[in-house]
Order: C-alpha cells, then structure tokens, then sequence
C-alpha cells in the first residue's frame, strides 16, 4: 500500500532522525520565510520522509511521530531518498536502525525463522550480508530442529554466524542507501 493510499487510521510511526528549525541550509530564500523541516524513518517498513513542518510543530530528534498528512503540525509530508537526507539525518540513521531492530528483536529473528526461497537458485537468507550457501545451510538444519527464539540463540547454535543482528542492520542500511536493489525484505520504496 502506497503511502497516499494509507488513511488516517494508518499513518506510519516514523522516528525524527533530524530538525532543522530553519530549513535547508542550501535554501537561497530569506531567512523569515524558510519553514522547518524535519526527515523521518518509518518504524515498520524504513521509508524515509520529509516533513515540513508548522512553525509551532514542536518535534525533536529521536521522538516518534505519525506521519498523518491531516496533522496540522505537518505542512507536507513526502519521501525522500537516503542522498536527499540532510547530514545529520544521515549520520543518525545508522544509530536509529540498530534501535529499531533492538526494539523488535523478534521480528527481525522470526525473519531467520521463516525466510523462503526466492528462486531455484537464490534463498531470502542469501540476501543477508556475509551469508553464503554454507551458513544458509546451517541455519535452515537449524531452524528445523527448533526455531530460534533471538539473536543470541542465532550465534551459538549457527557457526559462522557471529553477529545476527549486525547483519539485518547491514542489509536494511543496504535497502535503504539502494534505490536499484532487485529484491527487498525490510525497507520499502515508493513504487513509481
């Protein structure tokens, strides 16, 4: 579902990677007519956005919002591309993925769980950063004998496999910075 499509009731909770009180830096307008500006990631599926924002909008870095387009505090909310985030908004998001799949370690284990194939020949766990035919191999025998209840699990009954969490937040960061990418398991983009 597109984001003009989602209703109210919908509206993504993204976390606020950077404010910028007055604007762009690289806006030629007058200071006086510059609005704030915000860049949000969406908590569920990575979308990264950019909000205009009343001049009372009260929001700072790390607080969580609903991208509701009916907010009032909200002028305009679009995506935006990872090249189109203001630096601090770059150097924040990095820091706000590894939260976010803290925060919902089950998720993003429940994905080692039940990743399937994609084709004959390439596997959704394939698509994980470091992870070859061999340590796929070991991690679907192991999951067949019981599912993986966390990240911790994952590294000691998955040789090979030293850092399960550091490799979704790789791959996450990979979809996000990647417009081009064929497939995609974590962060959606705008269908054009």
């Amino acid at each position: 579902m597109s984001d003009t499509e989602r209703d109210e009731s919908s509206a993504p909770a993204a976390v606020v990677l950077d404010f910028l009180a007055h604007g762009r830096t690289e806006d030629d307008r007058p200071q006086y007519q510059k609005q704030p500006l915000a860049y949000a990631l969406d908590r569920e599926d990575f979308r990264l956005y950019e909000v205009v924002l009343d001049e009372d909008a009260g929001v700072s870095i790390g607080d969580t919002v609903e991208m509701d387009r009916s907010d009032d505090r909200f002028e305009h909310v679009g995506e935006v591309e990872h090249e189109g985030l203001s630096g601090g908004a770059q150097s924040e998001l990095e820091y706000v993925v590894e939260d976010l799949v803290d925060e919902e370690e089950k998720r993003f284990v429940d994905f080692y769980n039940d990743a399937q194939p994609i084709t004959l020949r390439l596997h959704q766990l394939n698509l994980l950063p470091g992870i070859g035919k061999k340590l796929r191999n070991s991690i679907l025998d192991e999951r067949k004998r019981r599912p993986f209840e966390g990240f911790e699990d994952l590294k000691e009954r998955v040789s090979g496999l030293h850092n399960p969490r550091e490799v979704i937040v790789e791959r996450i960061m990979e979809e996000i910075r990647e417009d081009d990418l064929k497939y995609r398991t974590f962060a959606r983009h705008e269908e054009a």
